[in-house]
C-alpha cells in the first residue's frame, strides 16, 4: 500500500485498485489547505468539522461513517465503536476506529479519547501500520498514545492530529507538537518523508516510528 498525509488525521490509501481516504478536513477551520482529491471509499471517524469533509473528496465514493464491514474494490474496512473522551462520550461523543484490510492492515484511531481495554484491542487484532492521535486536548496525550502503541504493537506507527505553525492556533493552539511524542517514544530527530509504500513481506521486527510530511 501507498500511503500519503494529507494533513491532521487525514491521509491517502491507494491499495492494488482502491483508493481511499481518510478523516478529510475543512481548510477554513482547520487553516491547512486541502486540495481535490479523488477516492473510491472515505472513512469519517467522527463529526467534527476537522474530520468530516466529504465534499472535498471527487468521485463517487463509498463514505463511511459508522462502526460495521465494508468492502470496495478488493479492499476491506471494518469499523469499530469507540469514544472522543475519557467518560464514554458524554464530552465529545463517540469515535470510530477504521482497521483497513488489504495485504497488510492499518488502524486508524480517529480522535480516539482514551486507552482501550485488552478485550478492545484483541477484537482488533494484528495490526501492522496504526495511525495515532498524539497531541492531546481533544483526543489522547503522547504518553497515552505510547501506552496505546505498547498494547497494540504495530510495525509501524504514524503520528497525527498535533500541533503544527499552520494549524489554526485558536483552535488547535492547545495541543502537543509532534516532537513531545517523540521524545517519550524515544524517536527524536527523524526527518519526516513524503511517501510511505508498505510491503507485509518487508515489514521488521522491530517497531519503526515515521513522521510524514504533508503532501497536497
Amino acid at each position: 500500500m501507498d500511503i500519503k498525509y494529507l494533513g491532521h488525521s487525514c491521509f491517502f490509501i491507494k491499495g492494488k485498485e482502491a483508493k481511499l481516504v481518510m478523516d478529510p478536513f475543512d481548510p477554513k477551520f482547520t487553516g491547512l489547505k486541502f486540495s481535490k482529491i479523488e477516492a473510491d471509499i472515505v472513512t469519517v471517524s467522527h463529526q467534527h468539522k476537522d474530520h468530516n469533509n466529504i465534499s472535498a473528496v471527487s468521485g463517487s465514493p463509498l463514505v463511511i461513517e459508522w462502526p460495521g464491514q465494508y468492502e470496495k474494490k478488493g479492499m476491506r474496512v471494518y469499523g469499530f465503536r469507540s469514544y472522543h473522551d475519557k467518560k464514554q462520550g458524554a464530552e465529545r461523543g463517540e469515535n470510530t476506529i477504521f482497521r483497513i484490510e488489504e495485504d497488510l492492515s492499518i488502524l486508524h484511531c480517529g480522535d480516539l479519547g482514551y486507552i482501550p481495554d485488552d478485550k478492545f484491542i484483541d477484537e482488533i487484532g494484528e495490526v501492522d501500520v496504526l495511525m495515532v492521535p498524539v497531541g492531546g486536548d481533544s483526543s489522547i496525550e503522547p504518553a497515552d498514545a505510547v501506552e496505546l502503541i505498547k498494547k497494540i504493537k504495530p510495525s509501524i506507527v504514524i503520528p497525527m492530529h498535533f500541533n503544527r505553525p499552520e494549524l489554526n492556533q485558536e483552535i488547535f493552539g492547545k495541543k502537543f507538537p509532534v516532537s513531545e511524542f517523540l521524545k517519550i517514544i524515544g524517536s527524536e530527530n527523524i526527518a519526516s518523508v513524503q511517501k510511505l509504500t508498505v510491503k507485509k513481506e518487508e515489514l521488521g521486527e522491530e517497531m519503526k516510528v515515521v513522521v510524514m510530511g504533508i503532501s497536497n
